[in-house]
């Protein structure tokens, strides 16, 4: 038997005007009540909340700021592919609340990014770029991506779209890797135990890992040195899965570059060294938020919410407190 997990009062905090959500249902069922919330005064009572979906790019603190009061509260819905910002104030509500992740929302975007990173950083563009800026040009000769070995480290939906871009680019070799060893369509994906064997091999080194307590600092000063000289590290995961000291080093000797779309801290701050260390180029965090983003979010929400009024399995379940 179907037993929905919303109930006759059931409110439900969205970041995105009710009204601007195709498909959700309509008030009159179940008693629903939709309550726009974005991170400034709490639209109705915490306590009345049944499903919480996270305000998207919003301080951590604020997004976490509503749970303890949510003593009704049944499902946690972020909109990013990582729930490391909300992990541990979910881990402490009452048993029974499901965490769900943004699986199917970043995807598409995230890869994009993450081959605009290579791209850019092997073909050379921020240095045409500071040319056109003087007027000055700049021939030369650079790497391409044609004929180079990758390596992707966290071999999740994310990791998957990247390779699925690589594709068109006749690379030698795309090797994956995630926390556990799996056979997929396109081949093996390697435990991340494998790690110091492949690492000598790649040219290029793409982190898609989800920020964990065993990611965390798993880019080291090893990690890095079992680099391949002249290799590139592009990291579209979290800064903390890099060791942002260990990375300097290496970039300030010349033997590896960096395209790094986070950082460890975050946001950069004005001085930092990162900011002008040799080889790296840097984007702001800019993965997620694309014109590919809201569509998809709605979907997933609209989705997740009718799932819950239906009694049906959530998707992209991360966790269920206990």
């Amino acid at each position: 038997m179907r037993i929905s997990l919303l109930t006759m009062t059931s409110d439900v905090w969205l970041p995105v005007e009710a009204s601007e959500i195709e498909g959700l249902p309509a008030t009159s069922e179940g008693g629903l009540t939709y309550r726009y919330w974005n991170g400034g005064d709490y639209p109705a009572d915490p306590a009345d909340c049944v499903f919480y979906a996270v305000p998207y790019m919003i301080d951590p603190e604020v997004c976490a700021r509503p749970l303890p009061a949510m003593t009704s509260l049944r499902v946690v819905q972020t909109l990013t592919a990582g729930v490391d910002h909300v992990l541990s104030a979910v881990e402490r509500l009452p048993p029974g609340v499901q965490l769900c992740n943004a699986r199917g929302v970043h995807e598409a975007s995230t890869a994009e990014l993450a081959l605009t990173l290579t791209l850019a950083s092997l073909r050379g563009i921020p240095r045409f770029v500071e040319g056109q800026r003087v007027q000055e040009w700049r021939q030369g000769f650079n790497p391409a991506l044609a004929d180079k070995s990758v390596l992707i480290v966290g071999y999740g939906s994310i990791g998957s779209a990247i390779e699925d871009r690589l594709a068109g680019f006749e690379c030698a070799r795309v090797a994956r890797v995630a926390r556990s060893e799996r056979t997929t369509e396109r081949g093996l994906v390697h435990p991340l135990s494998e790690l110091p064997r492949l690492l000598p091999e790649a040219d290029v080194v793409i982190l898609s890992t989800p920020l964990t307590t065993s990611t965390r600092g798993l880019v080291n000063a090893d990690f890095l040195a079992r680099m391949k000289d002249g290799a590139l590290l592009v990291n579209v995961a979290r800064g903390p899965v890099v060791d942002t000291k260990a990375l300097l080093a290496e970039l300030e000797s010349g033997r590896l570059t960096a395209a790094l779309d986070v950082t460890d801290p975050e946001p950069l701050p004005a001085g930092h060294p990162l900011w002008q260390a040799p080889g790296v180029l840097i984007s702001p965090h800019v993965g997620g938020p694309t014109s590919a983003f809201l569509p998809r979010a709605k979907r997933l929400l609209s989705g997740q919410v009718n799932r819950c009024a239906a009694g049906e399995p959530l998707v992209n379940v991360v966790l269920t407190t206990s």
